[in-house]
């Protein structure tokens, strides 16, 4: 891969279903979205069904997988209820992600190093369902290999530590953990990975990590399902586009 490989963007819809949900009726409807990214050009389609349903349904991956022209990124986690679903859907790619009921979104990066058996066992069907295996871990070594060791296809390295330093004026943590997700996402590239990179991206964020020469395919929703209500999705997702293919270049 070179780094004029174009970088890929994925638009993660699940806060349109927490907007609808707040009122608990049909709209705003998360399909209508996702069909609106991908006009706008998005390269694909991310929705997490967590246990408890608080945003994305599992009517909403019936009709995502029904009428999307781009792949979708099924996010979730490594449970047996959650595995027969993806089974049934097959999904173009399945992400595991640690989920905690308590949290109001995902904290950190899946523990696989300490899982590695369970985790190996719990993919194994679906990549033989012909599903790509991503799974979502801290920019740290030791995740990494771990990842690879179990099977996995694809690491989504969780960008949430750097946003979250950089959004509260800490620059130098921020350049730190820039730093620690640049060299885990070469060291994942060289192991024969591909690499992603998901949480908390927003205008001010997202150039660094786009111009990582490894780096597949950003993962980015909250941001810009929140700056749709001020500029519209389609003109948030094709600034967010711009940055991307800017930084790359």
């Amino acid at each position: 891969m070179s780094g004029s490989d174009t970088l890929r963007l994925g638009v993660n819809i699940d806060h349109v279903a927490t907007v609808r949900n707040a009122r608990g009726g049909a709209y705003p409807d998360p399909l209508r979205a996702a069909r609106i990214a991908e006009e706008a050009g998005a390269d694909g389609i991310t929705a997490h069904l967590r246990e408890d349903r608080r945003h994305i349904s599992d009517a909403d991956i019936e009709g995502l997988m029904e009428v999307l022209t781009v792949p979708l990124n099924f996010e979730m986690a490594a449970t047996d209820e959650m595995q027969k679903i993806a089974l049934r859907h097959r999904p173009h790619a399945v992400c595991i992600v640690p989920e905690k009921r308590e949290e109001r979104t995902t904290e950190g990066g899946l523990e696989v190093a300490r899982e590695e058996n369970r985790l190996a066992h719990f993919i194994a069907p679906l990549r033989e369902a012909g599903s790509r295996v991503s799974i979502f871990i801290a920019a740290d070594k030791r995740q990494i290999e771990a990842a690879n060791r179990i099977g996995a296809q694809v690491i989504e390295l969780h960008s949430g530590a750097y946003c979250d330093a950089y959004s509260e004026g800490r620059y130098d943590e921020a350049d730190a953990e820039l730093q620690k997700m640049r060299e885990m996402s070469g060291f994942a590239h060289d192991l024969g990975l591909e690499v992603h990179v998901g949480h908390g991206l927003t205008y001010d964020t997202v150039s660094p990590v786009a111009a990582f020469p490894e780096v597949r395919e950003l993962n980015i929703g909250h941001f810009l399902i929140g700056e749709a209500i001020f500029l519209g999705l389609a003109p948030a997702i094709k600034e967010m586009r711009r940055l991307m293919d800017e930084a790359r270049a």
